[in-house]
């Protein structure tokens, strides 16, 4: 891929990714990925096209092969203090930050791009566009799945080693059943209405702002 004019990319050229925007439940993560030219990955494509398996193997390949990879996160707390966009570029700046190799440029899938101190720019189903976003796309994925399938184990009865968080039949029936839990997001309309006196949940007395801003 190139950028204006026709002029290649920076060598070290990241992409980002989040996931978790849609859950009723758990964080989101975001990954950032700097993929080695010499060592390239092959099948990569917008995670959401993968099944789980090979979502793994790639993941894998990509946390061996890449420059540099990193991940960052959200919590619950912050994406209902925040609103989730807010929240996801918070989880893309802290991915970027901890990548041990700092870029030179970074695409970000979406068409908004967090405030970073190197270039940003928004691509719109960079997914599945960019290689380094799509690797982005599979880390992130891989990292969140398995987290609610651990999560599930703490509170069980939601279901969530099989949907994740999201909205699922199953997962609001359970709702109406359990009631929230800590990991649920209070300012999600599905899990808002089931609370006990209808109301917002407390929030916590500060939130981590943007880190770059």
């Amino acid at each position: 891929m190139r950028l204006f004019e026709d002029r290649p990319l920076p060598r070290l050229t990241a992409g980002v990714d989040e996931v978790g925007r849609g859950p009723l439940a758990g964080p989101v993560l975001a990954a950032a990925v700097i993929l080695d030219p010499a060592q390239p990955v092959a099948g990569l494509k917008d995670s959401k096209r993968l099944n789980a398996a090979r979502r793994s193997d790639l993941a894998a390949e990509i946390r061996e092969r890449a420059l540099a990879w990193s991940l960052g996160r959200a919590e619950v707390a912050e994406i209902d203090t925040l609103n989730i966009l807010r929240a996801s570029l918070l989880a893309m700046q802290r991915a970027v930050a901890a990548l041990a190799t700092p870029p030179e440029l970074v695409f970000v899938d979406g068409n908004v791009a967090p405030a970073l101190p190197v270039p940003a720019v928004a691509l719109v189903g960079g997914d599945g566009l960019m290689a380094a976003i799509s690797a982005a796309s599979i880390l992130a994925k891989v990292a969140r799945d398995e987290e609610m399938v651990g999560l599930a184990e703490t509170y069980p009865g939601y279901g969530l080693e099989q949907h994740k968080g999201y909205g699922t039949a199953a997962h609001l029936a359970a709702l109406e059943t359990l009631g929230p839990t800590p990991l649920h997001r209070r300012s999600f309309a599905p899990v808002r209405e089931r609370l006990g006196d209808g109301g917002p949940a407390a929030r916590p007395a500060s939130v981590p702002g943007e880190l770059f801003p």
